[in-house]
Parts: C-alpha cells; structure tokens; sequence
C-alpha cells in the first residue's frame, strides 16, 4: 500500500496543486476574470489540503 501511494497517489497530488496553481497564474497574466481567480484559489487550497493528507497517510503507512 505505501508504495503505491508513494509512487502514484503522492505525485498525483502534487501534480494536480501544480496545474491548478499555473491555471490561476495563467488567468491572472492575461488579466482574466477575478471571479475565474477566486474559484482557482479556492480549488488550489482545497487540493494542498487533500495532498498534506495523501503525504501524512504514505508517511503513516511506510513507518509500519
């Protein structure tokens, strides 16, 4: 199980805080909509919640 997370479920979190993040970079350099930043930021802050938990639960299993 630890090493599936950690070679899967880690890097897909990681990966998916990183696109979400270039997305609102990308929308706040071509000045686009405030609104469209908001909903980025919050779904930014939402996946680094879901990925310190993937992280802490493969930390977790790897010390059994």
């Amino acid at each position: 199980m630890a090493n599936f997370m950690s070679h899967f479920a880690v890097p897909v979190a990681i990966g998916a805080v990183a696109i979400v993040l270039l997305l609102g970079l990308a929308n706040m350099m071509r000045g686009g909509s405030g609104n469209t930043s908001q909903k980025l930021m919050r779904l930014r802050v939402l996946l680094q919640f879901i990925a310190i938990v993937v992280i802490m639960t493969t930390l977790w299993f790897m010390s059994k």
